[in-house]
């Protein structure tokens, strides 16, 4: 058996392929059969006088979304988009698909997702999902190379990430236990032990939003690095983001072709990216008429508009130590002020990572944890980071679906993963 993905090694063979048809055209004494194996797409010729009768009449059978296995030499055909097709000698029906729910004309967004699990088929959720899929490898191969070693964290946690109220809660052998909302405090342990290290993996937010960048089950990337302070974080960031893009644009040209993507866009980003101080960014942002005020975090217009005189992605810097999380370290030049970043994606994409150094003194974190009301005792591991052999350390955290959705230039990020999960669907 062959793949359509490396049919240019059997030019003039003859090959076994299986899959599906997804199109079906006839004049009657030629069939002109589409087909897909996941691999890739090819047009199967299908010549009446070239096929036995049994063949053509099986032909004739076919529906979209049938399954098949096919025979046939391989030729060129310098008109398709692979630079072959197949000429059919033989084909085994495996199942002759009923009326299939998802035809050529339009349907609408809730149409095609209760149906996600047929959409799935089409062109461009099948590029989409290619380039999920590099992204993924992509960052996994960054950090390989860069030394870092993949430990994951637990999905089941007793607390929250981040003291927060927007949690999945279930039952622990009769105690609560919590869909994890971040891997960070855990990879801190292990930084402690291995120095650099990632994890990657699913998070869960209950928040009850309909935004076109959220979703309540999606995966992100964490990193953690010991050692390493505010800026030389946000190198390894706009390191590890420039390296993602450029393999995706390398290895997933035709996906791209596919989604109509702009790719020269994609290929200005390289490092180094803006950085504005959070400051400077709502003086900004209050020129360009938006009512903001110091101490405010930004929504998706105001995110909009820092990025739309860049061609880079923008890290908004050293933000009001009362709008962030207990473990930002605080800036030794301004105590009001943390050592931070948030990356914001050009075009309009908003956030996709967050970061910061993290405070490794013992009293002052201890001191930040009683201030946010958080229980201490819950706690205590964290804060044993810090008192048998603190160590400056800094973090961040990649969110997997908007960087996919922002490198696709898609409009909702519904359709960066295979499944999603939002406010209003748990299926299929």
């Amino acid at each position: 058996m062959a793949y359509i993905s490396e049919i240019s090694k059997f030019l003039s063979k003859e090959v076994l392929l299986k899959g599906w048809i997804f199109n079906i055209r006839s004049s009657g004494s030629i069939f002109f059969l589409q087909f897909r194996d996941g691999t890739g797409t090819i047009q199967v010729i299908a010549a009446k006088n070239d096929v036995s009768k049994e063949v053509f009449k099986a032909c004739e059978k076919l529906s979209i979304e049938s399954s098949v296995e096919i025979k046939g030499k391989v030729v060129k055909q310098p008109k398709a988009p692979t630079g072959y097709e197949l000429q059919l000698s033989d084909l085994k029906i495996i199942q002759v698909s009923p009326r299939y729910p998802i035809g050529k004309k339009s349907h609408g967004t809730e149409f095609l997702m209760n149906h996600r699990h047929l959409w799935l088929r089409s062109s461009r959720q099948r590029a989409i999902l290619r380039i999920r899929d590099a992204v993924i490898w992509a960052a996994r191969q960054f950090f390989k190379k860069e030394g870092f070693v993949l430990t994951d964290s637990p999905v089941l946690t007793p607390t929250a990430c981040e003291g927060t109220t927007t949690l999945f809660e279930t039952d622990y052998f009769d105690q609560p236990a919590y869909l994890s909302q971040s891997g960070q405090l855990y990879i801190e342990a292990t930084a402690a032990a291995l120095g650099k290290v990632y994890d990657f993996g699913p998070t869960f937010r209950a928040e009850k939003s309909k935004t076109r960048k959220h979703l309540m089950e999606f995966w992100m990337l964490d990193a953690e690095c010991a050692f390493v302070e505010h800026e030389e974080n946000l190198k390894i960031q706009e390191n590890m983001v420039s390296y993602i893009v450029k393999y995706v644009l390398e290895n997933n040209k035709k996906d791209l072709k596919t989604l109509k993507r702009e790719t020269k866009r994609l290929e200005k980003i390289k490092a180094p990216f803006h950085r504005k101080k959070y400051e400077e960014v709502i003086d900004d942002l209050n020129k360009k008429g938006f009512k903001i005020k110091f101490g405010h975090d930004f929504g998706a217009e105001e995110e909009t508009a820092i990025s739309e005189d860049v061609d880079k992605p923008v890290f908004v810097t050293h933000w009001p130590k009362n709008t962030k999380p207990f473990y930002m370290k605080q800036d030794p030049e301004n105590k009001k002020l943390v050592l931070n970043s948030d990356l914001i994606a050009p075009e309009g994409y908003g956030e996709i990572i967050g970061g910061s150094q993290r405070e490794d003194d013992y009293e002052i974190l201890k001191a930040n944890m009683e201030k946010a009301k958080i229980t201490i005792k819950d706690y205590q591991w964290y804060l044993d980071l810090r008192k048998y052999g603190t160590f400056p350390h800094s973090g961040f955290g990649l969110g997997i679906e908007r960087t996919i959705a922002w490198i696709c230039g898609l409009d909702h990020i519904r359709e960066t993963i295979p499944f999603p999960r939002m406010l209003n669907r748990l299926r299929p």
